[in-house]
């Protein structure tokens, strides 16, 4: 008599159900490890490009953040320094914008700043007030924040520990086990001389890990 060798229905079916629930498990974290890396190159990304349309400004006009004191959108300003060496295609002023509350952001974002939206999708948020950055503490309103994908979700500014810290205070320190740790698309900057540099712990622990 030739015997058969297979799987019964049921141990088909009891295998495919233990695979199911694995994946259903796995895919929401591993979707959230794509995210966040994704995440963390655009921030760099940005960064990078901001820090070069400073360093053009000098090479071309002699003038870093520390010189561009006209407030608003003239001559001399921050807006025009950055839509004069970047590639922006959209620019919207005020409570308008698309990096507006109800959204966390750092003291001086909201209401009456400039976003400017570039080439490549991102986006950069900051106070039409901004002027005089001349140290990392000169001014309060020499910060800023990018979303590295625009307006497209989460929208929601990067923390540690569970605590916003999109400005220097706050005690959370970034790292891989760190409760509430949540590296999302938009990031904290600040702008000084002839930097741009990240500002707060989230926006540090990305940059330089």
């Amino acid at each position: 008599m030739t015997k058969r060798f297979g799987f019964t229905l049921a141990e088909v079916l009891i295998t495919l159900g233990i695979i199911g629930v694995v994946a259903a498990m796995t895919i929401p974290t591993l979707m959230n490890s794509t995210g966040e890396a994704q995440y963390k190159t655009g921030f760099k990304k940005i960064l990078s490009t901001m820090n070069q349309a400073i360093t053009m400004n000098v090479a071309l006009n002699n003038t870093d953040f520390s010189e561009l004191d006209a407030v608003g959108a003239g001559a001399g300003s921050v807006f025009d320094m950055f839509t004069s060496r970047l590639n922006v295609v959209r620019t919207e002023a005020d409570t308008a914008t698309d990096l507006d509350t109800p959204h966390a952001q750092p003291g001086g974002i909201g209401a009456g700043n400039y976003t400017l939206f570039f080439n490549d999708g991102m986006a950069l948020s900051f106070p039409s007030t901004i002027t005089g950055c001349i140290t990392a503490g000169s001014n309060a309103t020499c910060k800023g924040i990018v979303d590295v994908n625009g307006v497209k979700l989460p929208n929601r500014l990067s923390n540690c520990g569970g605590t916003d810290l999109a400005t220097d205070g706050g005690t959370g320190v970034c790292s891989a086990t760190s409760t509430g740790n949540h590296i999302k698309d938009r990031f904290s900057v600040r702008f000084y001389g002839q930097n741009v540099e990240p500002n707060g712990n989230a926006a540090r622990y990305v940059m330089y890990n």
